[in-house]
């Protein structure tokens, strides 16, 4: 499938952050490279392939400290709205794509956990990155640049570039630094809610003039011939914004679509990158997570969220690996760096990946 690069304007998030207008556009203004600020010369990924999105650096403004509010103050969202879910000790923290749509970073604090959910509408890909870097807290920014139509974030501490699913500084003081991953989880907010209904949430009350109740895109979520921006090594083996869940181990990366995960809970147990594996979601509560097995025997466990697996010795485990019952109880699994993103993405950054297609 080749790519159609529609470059008009859209119902997008914010062309400048002094400015309240509900309808900017993301129509490229100049061409590639352009806008790429004082560390032009020096980057890890192609300039040529480095975009100005349009609404310039902060021209979509991230969010600082967010107010959170109860599920049950929480009447914008809808029950099969997606949100990514973080959790800290007993602290739980959702964080909607209808607020992450506008703004696309979120910096906040969770319990002594300096985190940022950084995420892309453009590639559907929601990340937890830690703020501390070289033990020096800081926040992200959005830079207005995009590579292969994907989010370039900056750090304010150095003002240098990173790529969001590269997951690497590609430019300035910090080049070639890595970042440091977050375990989350994307889910709907009615399933976010069964597995943790003390959870906290987002509020609307951002500071921000915005249309949270309003998608900016368009028909962009759904429409698998919609793709703005170039971008590179697309074929049509899955749609193109089919979800999928990417595991990296080493920079290398295994594709596992939402759809092999059909129904209530199911397990893939396997390997990658020299690790054994357990990958555990469902189509139907439209969650997937993937932890290090080491020498665990894991099996799935339905109806009982958040826990998912069980392994021998009878320890459970719930979808960030922690074990909440069994001897072994308050140890975790370990998480792999994963997210999910549309399968085009993936695609388009790990050419070779291979592609989960069915339960053995």
């Amino acid at each position: 499938m080749k790519p159609i690069f529609v470059l008009l304007v859209l119902l997008t998030p914010l062309a400048a952050c002094q400015d309240n207008s509900t309808s900017p556009t993301t129509t490229p203004t100049s061409g590639p490279g352009a806008n790429a600020g004082a560390n032009a010369q020096e980057w890890l990924i192609p300039r040529s392939q480095v975009f100005d999105g349009g609404p310039g650096k902060d021209g979509i403004p991230a969010l600082e400290n967010p107010e959170l509010i109860s599920p049950a103050q929480a009447t914008y969202l809808d029950p099969q709205d997606l949100v990514v879910g973080f959790v800290e000790g007993k602290e739980a923290v959702a964080y909607p794509h209808k607020i992450l749509d506008w703004h696309e970073i979120i910096n906040d604090k969770v319990g002594a956990t300096s985190v940022a959910i950084t995420y892309c509408p453009l590639t559907g890909t929601g990340i937890g990155w830690s703020r501390m870097i070289n033990n020096v807290e800081t926040t992200f920014g959005v830079s207005g640049l995009l590579y292969n139509t994907n989010l370039i974030p900056y750090d304010r501490a150095t003002d240098s570039n990173w790529s969001q699913m590269r997951l690497d500084c590609v430019n300035g003081e910090l080049k070639g630094e890595e970042v440091a991953t977050l375990a989350v989880v994307e889910t709907t907010w009615a399933t976010w809610q069964q597995m943790y209904p003390d959870t906290k949430v987002v509020s609307t009350n951002t500071g921000f003039s915005r249309n949270y109740q309003r998608y900016p895109y368009g028909d962009y979520r759904t429409n698998n011939e919609n793709i703005i921006f170039p971008v590179s090594n697309q074929d049509d083996r899955i749609p193109a914004k089919d979800r999928v869940l990417g595991v990296l181990i080493g920079g290398n990366a295994k594709i596992y679509p939402l759809e092999v995960f059909a129904g209530t809970p199911r397990l893939v147990l396997d390997s990658h990158a020299g690790k054994l594996l357990a990958v555990v979601g469902s189509q139907e509560q439209n969650f997937i997570a993937a932890f290090e097995t080491g020498e665990k025997t894991l099996e799935v466990v339905n109806d009982a969220l958040p826990v998912v697996m069980q392994d021998e010795a009878g320890n459970q485990y719930d979808v960030f690996g922690y074990a909440v019952d069994g001897p072994d109880a308050g140890s975790r699994l370990t998480p792999v760096t994963s997210y999910i993103g549309y399968y085009f993405a993936w695609q388009a950054f790990y050419p070779d990946a291979p592609i989960v297609f069915g339960l053995e």
